[in-house]
């Protein structure tokens, strides 16, 4: 028998945590639940076995999900400048994706934020599931990628 599993963030360390969460609540329409941690002390050190450890930040709600719904756990460390130890506490993630109803639209949004390309926008069919993906990668203003995706067609 297997326990009962549910998925509950994913964690990003941030630079500067309050201009990222600005920016996912501007773009995408995160919302922030509960209140801003600051998390620190020997059982935190303990939990993430980085000696010193301290983070700031919060949690915001996903869209289409709501404040019970998985989170973005944007954080910052107390990492020294110019320093990322590979740890727990080091910074970014390989993407996040958001479907939206209009990709050009909020691709813009994104770069009007701060945000900058990766790519182009690109329309590609999958025969397979008889349906098409309009896609484009871009960046957070701290260089994080973000898919943008909108399918369409049916199968």
């Amino acid at each position: 028998m297997v326990d009962k599993i549910k998925y509950t963030h994913t964690n990003i360390n941030a630079k500067d945590w309050k201009a990222l969460s600005r920016f996912y609540q501007d773009v995408f329409g995160c919302k922030p639940v509960g209140p801003e941690r600051n998390l620190f002390g020997e059982w935190f050190e303990k939990a993430t076995g980085v000696k010193g450890a301290r983070v700031r930040g919060q949690h915001l709600a996903l869209p289409g999900y709501d404040n019970e719904g998985p989170t973005f756990e944007i954080f910052t460390y107390n990492i020294p400048e110019g320093e990322d130890s590979g740890q727990i506490n080091s910074y970014g993630f390989a993407h996040v994706a958001f479907e939206v109803e209009d990709v050009e639209k909020t691709y813009q949004k994104l770069l009007d934020e701060g945000g900058s390309a990766c790519g182009d926008i690109i329309e590609q069919f999958y025969p397979s599931l008889g349906k098409t993906l309009k896609i484009v990668y871009a960046r957070d203003p701290e260089g994080n990628v973000i898919e943008i995706q909108k399918w369409f067609g049916s199968n």
